[in-house]
């Protein structure tokens, strides 16, 4: 059985460094034997349906060998999330905010590699950063910034390590959340 992904790249193409065009990116996803690639913007979306030999041994399985294919490629590792298109539609469909009435820069999904529970964030006062705001879901943050991610002093609370020790964390604003969802429509 097939399955389509969303990578999700963390830390590159940022300010020159680490970086990996999506040109390379595509390549080194096909080379794993994954088809259908895409990839979206320079900061780290791609989409492809998984080689059904991979797809067969887990999520998790995918997720590795991609790592792995990046970083003998590149010659640094990169931190990688894969999540299926049910996941990402869900994420869009549970979010907590009121998105169609929010420009794509004002809110962000933060992508989670595991479940994080509220506990983490108890010495956050929220109420110093309204009206910013944030809300947990199945293992995303999502963060409604009204000034842009950019401004964003909630952001920039939220983006302490130590906040999400042993975590691996990529953002993307709504509109790549969206578009997330559409590059990996099932298309059977």
């Amino acid at each position: 059985m097939t399955k389509t992904y969303a990578l999700l790249l963390r830390g590159i193409n940022v300010g020159g460094h680490r970086k990996v065009p999506m040109a390379e990116l595509r390549s080194v996803l096909e080379g794993l034997g994954h088809r259908d690639v895409k990839t979206y913007l320079q900061s780290g979306n791609a989409a492809f349906t998984a080689a059904e030999d991979v797809a067969d041994a887990g999520d998790e399985a995918v997720r590795r060998g991609v790592e792995a294919a990046i970083e003998a490629h590149f010659g640094f590792a990169v931190d990688c999330l894969v999540r299926e298109h049910a996941y990402l539609a869900a994420v869009v469909a549970d979010c907590p905010f009121p998105a169609e009435e929010l420009q794509g820069k004002q809110l962000h999904a933060f992508y989670l590699s595991e479940r994080v529970d509220e506990q983490r964030f108890a010495a956050l006062d929220r109420e110093a950063f309204l009206p910013e705001a944030f809300a947990l879901g199945d293992r995303v943050l999502y963060l409604y910034a009204p000034g842009g991610l950019g401004t964003s002093k909630l952001g920039e609370a939220l983006s302490r390590p130590a906040l999400f020790k042993g975590v691996t964390v990529t953002a993307r604003n709504w509109n790549t959340a969206r578009k997330l969802v559409e590059m990996t429509e099932p298309t059977d």
